[in-house]
C-alpha cells in the first residue's frame, strides 16, 4: 500500500500548465495570525480567567484590573467610625487576568472589527483619553 500525496505543486503545473502564484497563498485573515508570537516555535499556555480553556500566552487577551479592596460605601462607614482614618489609604487589588479570544468577544472586551478596521493599530479612544490624563494634559482643560 502506497500513499498518495495530492495537490502538490508539480501536479498542478502538470495538470494547468503554469498557475500564477496567488492560486497557493493561503488567505490572511491578520498580520501576525492573531498572536504575538515571532521567532519562537512554541509558547506555554495558560488557562482563561473566565472558562478554564488552555490558550497560548502570546494568543490570549490580557487586562490589567486595579480595583479598591473595600467598596466606597464601606470606605465611607469605615471613616465615619474610626479616628484615625484620615491618612490611612486602603490597599488596592491587583489582577491580572487572561481571556481566550472567545471569552473576550462574549464578555465585549474586545470586538469584532471589519477589514479595514483590523489594520488601525491605535489604541481605542478610551485608553488614550486615561493616557492624556496621566500626563496632565488634558483637552478640554480643568474644570472645577
Amino acid at each position: 500500500y502506497q500513499r498518495r500525496v495530492h495537490g502538490t505543486l508539480s501536479e498542478c503545473l502538470f495538470f494547468f500548465g503554469s498557475c500564477p502564484p496567488s492560486l497557493f497563498a493561503m488567505t490572511l485573515k491578520r498580520r501576525n495570525h492573531g498572536r504575538n508570537k515571532k521567532n519562537r516555535g512554541h509558547v506555554c499556555g495558560i488557562r482563561c480567567s473566565n472558562c478554564g480553556r488552555m490558550c497560548p500566552k502570546d494568543k490570549a487577551v490580557k487586562r490589567f484590573l486595579v480595583r479598591n479592596m473595600v467598596e466606597q460605601a464601606a470606605v465611607r462607614d469605615i471613616a465615619d467610625a474610626s479616628v484615625f482614618y484620615t491618612g490611612y489609604n486602603l490597599p488596592k487589588l491587583y489582577l491580572k487576568l487572561c481571556y481566550c479570544i472567545s471569552c473576550a468577544i462574549h464578555g465585549r472586551i474586545v470586538r469584532v472589527r471589519s477589514v479595514e478596521a483590523r489594520k488601525i493599530r491605535t489604541p481605542p479612544q478610551k485608553l488614550r483619553r486615561m493616557a492624556e490624563k496621566k500626563k496632565g494634559g488634558a483637552p478640554g482643560g480643568d474644570k472645577k
